[in-house]
């Protein structure tokens, strides 16, 4: 019986010390090493120069840059995966003219907690009219603030992104429930193989975005902002029947997370849209900056 006990006891340590495991955290120059020096010194300094704010939204921190000036303002949504400055090099380029508000989503769980959180931070900088530009989770957020606020969008930007759908519950529907049980470092380490064996292969084998995306799983996300932004990936909700927002669609032909269907469903659901295709997967504001700024200028000075 005591030995029973003793086993029970010493199984009872392990599944814990399994459990609260620490995730990985290499350091920076790590994470780094294998991309383009002179772009990974041109991130530290924007970092440098722009640090976050914070804001209180119903007891929720939320981390945001507010910066740039000019008489349109575009809010950034980045996707799943990603943080205010993900988007650092559209922020460097059109900050001279354009106020830029980007966030970082915490660890909520729906899409009107979300909203609260962005539209809290454009009314802490004074923003009423703003064009946004959302990627993946970010575009999917996007079209759910055009349909409740359209009076308030003047252009919208759907990157890499789907409209309302089940197809992700039914795909990641098992996975997606167990991530709360599981451990964090497991749930974070997962992430990082999708990023290797998909992501990476369909930037074409770009190590700038792979090392961004290992930094936000090691250590700049938790398990609970995962799983908060799994629930958003897969929350349903209704598009307006037509919507006087000019739309563009921004979409890859070799997306990893996008399949034809779904950006066939996404053309469908606005289609006065106009529509770019690229080719370099689920991260084109990442690999080809110049093209995607360039795309992004032309369609918001029309």
């Amino acid at each position: 019986m005591r030995r029973s006990r003793t086993i029970i006891f010493s199984l009872i340590i392990i599944v814990i010390l399994v459990y609260l495991w620490p995730a990985s955290r290499p350091s920076f120059d790590s994470l780094y090493a294998s991309a383009p020096p002179d772009k990974v010194a041109a991130l530290q300094a924007f970092r440098a120069e722009f640090p976050p704010s914070t804001l209180e939204v119903s007891g929720v921190t939320w981390e945001y840059l507010s910066t740039g000036s000019g008489a349109q303002t575009i809010l950034f949504l980045h996707g799943m995966t990603g943080a205010y400055d993900i988007w650092w090099q559209q922020i460097a380029a059109l900050r001279g003219d354009y106020q830029i508000v980007s966030v970082t989503y915490p660890a909520v769980d729906s899409l009107a907690e979300l909203e609260r959180g962005v539209l809290a931070i454009l009314d802490q900088e004074e923003v009423t009219q703003f064009n946004v530009v959302g990627s993946s989770l970010g575009g999917y957020l996007a079209q759910f603030l055009v349909a409740r606020h359209p009076e308030r969008v003047n252009r919208a930007v759907f990157a890499n992104t789907f409209p309302p759908t089940t197809s992700y519950k039914e795909k990641y529907g098992t996975v997606g429930s167990l991530i709360p049980y599981v451990p964090e470092w497991l749930v974070l380490d997962i992430l990082k193989g999708s990023f290797r064996e998909s992501i990476f292969p369909a930037s074409g084998n770009d190590e700038f975005t792979l090392a961004f995306l290992n930094e936000i799983a090691a250590g700049r996300m938790s398990k609970a902002q995962v799983s908060g932004r799994y629930q958003c990936v897969i929350e349903l909700f209704t598009l307006p029947a037509e919507t006087n927002v000019p739309v563009m669609i921004v979409e890859a032909s070799n997306d990893p997370l996008v399949d034809a269907d779904l950006r066939a469903q996404l053309r469908l659901a606005y289609p006065a849209a106009q529509v770019v295709t690229v080719d370099n997967g689920h991260f084109p504001y990442l690999t080809a900056p110049e093209f995607y700024n360039q795309t992004l200028v032309t369609f918001f000075s029309q």
